[in-house]
């Protein structure tokens, strides 16, 4: 199942390397991002957010989704490079 020491899975990984290298780290839209990771956005909202906002690994503002430094330092990707 592909799920790492803090429980994330493929699909969580996935979501958080396409806001982190597709759209510098974020803001992104909801529907942006669905469409770019193959995922309805139904799913990303009520499956993969709230996990990965309560371990604090994504932010949701009024532009979009944003990950975090400990999203970065988890995937172990240089926040400065972004």
């Amino acid at each position: 199942m592909e799920v790492d020491e803090l429980g994330l899975d493929e699909i969580d990984r996935k979501m958080l390397r396409s806001i982190i290298l597709n759209y510098g780290g974020g803001p992104v839209g909801l529907d942006t991002l669905a469409a770019t990771i193959g995922e309805e956005t139904e799913t990303i909202e009520d499956v993969y957010e709230p996990y990965l906002m309560q371990i604090g690994f994504l932010a949701r503002t009024p532009r979009g989704r944003v990950a975090t430094p400990l999203a970065y330092k988890h995937l172990g990707l240089d926040e400065k490079n972004q």
